[in-house]
């Protein structure tokens, strides 16, 4: 366990594990049937829209086959841990970008530099329940980009039919080669930039409503059991909601 755990802090360990990972990727992509449905997606675009992407963390792998090389340059925020920074080296070398998110500052940091990609046209996206969870319960940040940006976010996911759900917190997908695998998006969820709390909770709500009614929608269609979102916390009294972003954006290559 020491030593694993000292190749994967290694600069070297993680280059070769990152491309094996990214080996990995492309020969899930390459021996699956795929059926992509992000006709939102391709009307933003369409119309020079920059947006925000966002999918639970447990649907990292596999997401960017959503995205079209023609399409705009896409961003995705990683958070700043050990598996953070393995996972920005696999999407690298997948053709994709990162912005290091540091749950440190709050994500101000990452915040200011998304909103920078969304004013220069590019579009970003974003782990809502990220990068620690509770697992399919999105935190505030990514509502706060939308209301701060005027960008509208879109919700994402993806299934597949043979795969490994692993015992972590987000209940990770693991895409296995040669099944049957959907990417769908569902319609844009806008916020106004003048939104009161209660407008901005709704957004919230609204979003893990629509991540995890695609989840379990393509999970169904996948015919894999469904995974299901953490239970519920108790509202804080006290302490307003606050999101530590994690994950993505990308660019193709």
């Amino acid at each position: 366990m020491r030593l694993s755990k000292r190749i994967l802090k290694s600069d070297m360990g993680q280059r070769l594990l990152s491309h094996l990972a990214a080996f990995y990727v492309r020969l899930v992509a390459w021996t699956t049937r795929w059926q992509i449905e992000t006709g939102p997606v391709d009307r933003l675009v369409e119309e020079g829209e920059a947006a925000i992407g966002a999918f639970w963390h447990g649907r990292l792998l596999m997401s960017h086959l959503g995205w079209k090389a023609e399409q705009p340059r896409i961003h995705m925020m990683i958070s700043r841990h050990r598996d953070g920074a393995l996972i920005a080296r696999t999407i690298g070398h997948l053709g994709f970008s990162t912005v290091d998110a540091d749950s440190k500052t709050g994500g101000l940091n990452a915040l200011r530099a998304m909103k920078r990609c969304l004013d220069a046209g590019d579009w970003v996206a974003i782990t809502p329940d990220g990068p620690r969870g509770p697992r399919m319960r999105a935190k505030a940040g990514t509502i706060k980009l939308a209301q701060l940006t005027g960008a509208p976010v879109v919700p994402a996911s993806v299934a597949m039919s043979r795969r490994r759900i692993l015992n972590s917190w987000d209940r990770f997908q693991l895409a296995l080669p040669f099944g049957r695998g959907i990417i769908r998006c569902g319609e844009p969820i806008r916020v106004p930039r003048d939104a009161d709390a209660d407008t901005l909770e709704r957004a919230r709500q609204a979003l893990e409503d629509a991540l995890n009614g695609l989840t379990g929608e393509l999970d169904r269609r996948c015919g894999v059991p469904v995974v299901e979102p953490a239970p519920q916390a108790m509202p804080e009294t006290d302490t307003p909601a606050t999101d530590s972003p994690t994950a993505p954006a990308a660019r193709s290559a």
